[in-house]
């Protein structure tokens, strides 16, 4: 049968749903386009937040339609939504001819090669990882680069999150296992790889064996073909100056420091369980700064915890313009049945969320223009990503990561995807950088 995945949420979502398409594949079905005449089509959801389920019911709900006009024959729902409600969906979308947990790649294989099609639930305690088997999985060839997946579950208990309900216990991938998958992807062409968990800093602790990210990152940068190591999700708390270091002097393991801090005020990061103080976090980024002019840090941050004040709020937003981050991204809390922080007092109006997130991705815009412009007649490295017209390349720094931050835009014939080139930037258009290689 031909079948197409409807990838959402977050770059782990996507690994997840790379492993089901080359499970299906290996069972002899052939991988569809969006919008070709695919006969099966599954929708792997996100179900971290409201905003993201809410996504992820519209598009199920666009493919039943396309079901109900017979435009598609089966339809099946995979990712965290189905975790975390599968049996609802079953109930309430009855064109859902099935709905799979996370790592449900049987089962899912299973009902794809059944003639009748009563409708399955096949959902289970998340906390096997052997579906990550390496070379079981489907590589897109269209990019230079590839996320790898390290990691599965959280131990950390953040009061305002879901992800140890919907993905279990932090557990590490043995590090043969990722090495075979990362040597795999490098034989398949891709440059660049990003290392992608609920938390990098973690990696290795729950084997007991003195496993670390730095053993594990040693181990990656020594395979042929692999250019660009990238890791992502690194939690404060567990920030050591060797890991640092390692990343400020790697020749492979880039200078890309991406640490969610959540918020900056003592109280606030209380209440989230963050289990780190302004001081601590503010020692942290110094020593990155101090390590090295080069380094980026790319941080997230969370406005509207309930019982945020406008001086709590303040505090942040003046960290922020203070501390001037190269990176930053904004999100509104959400509040999530089965979090601590949903029965908080003091929920936030929605108003109040989006006028204090506007105001923060607004001063960030300023910062992020300003660091751009001082970037004009300096050479930066640049990986490849895409081809436009083939005269228009668009790739990115050493300091952005796909999908969340910045262009570099090169017009130039001569050009491969995949390739790393020495560009001069020349000019600054807001969030995309235009570079020359002559």
């Amino acid at each position: 049968m031909r079948f197409f995945i409807k990838k959402l949420g977050c770059p782990k979502n996507d690994v997840d749903g790379d492993y089901i398409a080359g499970k299906l594949i290996d069972e002899g079905h052939q991988l569809a386009g969006e919008g070709t005449d695919a006969d099966v089509v599954i929708v792997n959801t996100c179900g971290f937040i409201l905003p993201a389920k809410e996504e992820s019911i519209a598009e199920i709900l666009h493919y039943e339609n396309l079901k109900r006009k017979k435009k598609i024959k089966r339809l099946y729902v995979t990712g965290c939504l189905s975790q975390r409600y599968g049996d609802q969906l079953l109930k309430d979308i009855k064109a859902v001819d099935g709905v799979f947990g996370l790592g449900q790649l049987d089962a899912l294989a299973k009902a794809m090669s059944q003639s009748d099609r009563p409708q399955i639930s096949a959902v289970d305690s998340p906390n096997n990882l052997d579906y990550l088997s390496g070379e079981r999985r489907y590589v897109d060839h269209a990019y230079p680069y590839e996320y790898l997946k390290i990691s599965e579950g959280c131990d950390r208990y953040c009061s305002y999150c879901t992800i140890p309900f919907i993905r279990g216990k932090y557990r590490s991938r043995p590090l043969d296992d990722i090495i075979k998958e990362a040597r795999f992807l490098a034989r398949e062409g891709k440059k660049e790889i990003i290392l992608v968990s609920q938390e990098g800093t973690g990696y290795g602790r729950d084997f007991n064996d003195g496993s670390d990210i730095i053993k594990l990152l040693s181990t990656l940068q020594d395979i042929d073909g692999v250019e660009w190591i990238r890791l992502m999700y690194l939690h404060p708390e567990a920030m050591t100056d060797g890991l640092i270091d390692f990343m400020s002097n790697s020749a492979k393991v880039l200078n890309y420091f991406d640490i969610p801090l959540q918020h900056i005020n003592d109280r606030i990061l209380t209440e989230m369980n963050r289990q780190i103080n302004r001081d601590r976090i503010e020692e942290i980024l110094n020593r990155i700064r101090a390590a090295s002019s080069l380094n980026i840090i790319r941080t997230s941050l969370i406005v509207g915890l309930p019982g945020e004040t406008d001086e709590e709020y303040a505090e942040l937003l003046d960290f922020v313009d203070e501390f001037e981050f190269d990176r930053l991204g904004v999100f509104k809390y959400s509040q999530e049945e089965g979090t601590r922080a949903a029965n908080f007092d003091g929920q936030v109006p929605e108003e109040v969320k989006d006028e204090r997130m506007d105001e923060l991705m607004s001063l960030q815009q300023e910062i992020a223009f300003r660091k751009n412009i001082d970037l004009i007649g300096s050479f930066q490295k640049v990986i490849i990503d895409k081809i436009e017209d083939r005269t228009i390349a668009f790739g990115r720094t050493r300091g952005d990561c796909p999908d969340i931050d910045q262009n570099v835009i090169i017009k130039e014939e001569n050009v491969q995807v995949g390739d790393i080139l020495n560009a001069k930037i020349i000019m600054a258009e807001g969030y995309d950088l235009i570079a020359s290689i002559r």
